[in-house]
């Protein structure tokens, strides 16, 4: 991967939507070469998806919250393997520190997230968690 493909890749996390033809501008080369360079980043598996972000408040009737999740000896694969099942949990972060995953959960009430919290308490190999609700966003990049 050149300077090309990673400022090409720098824009598209901007804007994954940026037409060619703009990209193509931007990068100072032509449209062929840009519609290539995305086709073999794609297949190379460097680009494994485009998705569109909503604002935290697009969708206020969901409840998001961060899990902190302390895993016991060397079962980290297997909690990952079982937390990555989990419909409630929205993204799955490995983090250094006291904890040793971070989940972001989101449901659809306070209810259900009792639920998701129930399960997730309940996957052999968690030794403890730590849950925050997200109240509010203020930036968003």
């Amino acid at each position: 991967m050149d300077a090309i493909d990673q400022k090409l890749l720098s824009l598209l996390r901007q804007d994954a939507r940026t037409s060619v033809a703009i990209l193509a501008r931007k990068l100072g080369v032509s449209r062929g070469t840009v519609g290539n360079r995305i086709a073999k980043l794609e297949d190379a598996g460097t680009i494994v998806g485009y998705t569109v972000r909503l604002r935290p408040d697009a969708q206020p009737q969901q409840i998001s919250a961060w899990m902190s999740v302390a895993v016991e000896g060397n079962e980290t694969r297997a909690v990952i393997g079982s937390l990555l099942g989990e419909p409630g949990v929205a993204a799955l972060h490995d983090t250094n520190g006291r904890w040793d995953l971070l989940a972001e959960l989101r449901a659809t009430n306070l209810s259900e997230l009792s639920r998701v919290l129930e399960r997730i308490r309940l996957v052999r190999g968690i030794s403890s968690t730590e849950t925050s609700i997200h109240l509010e966003t203020y930036r968003v990049a």
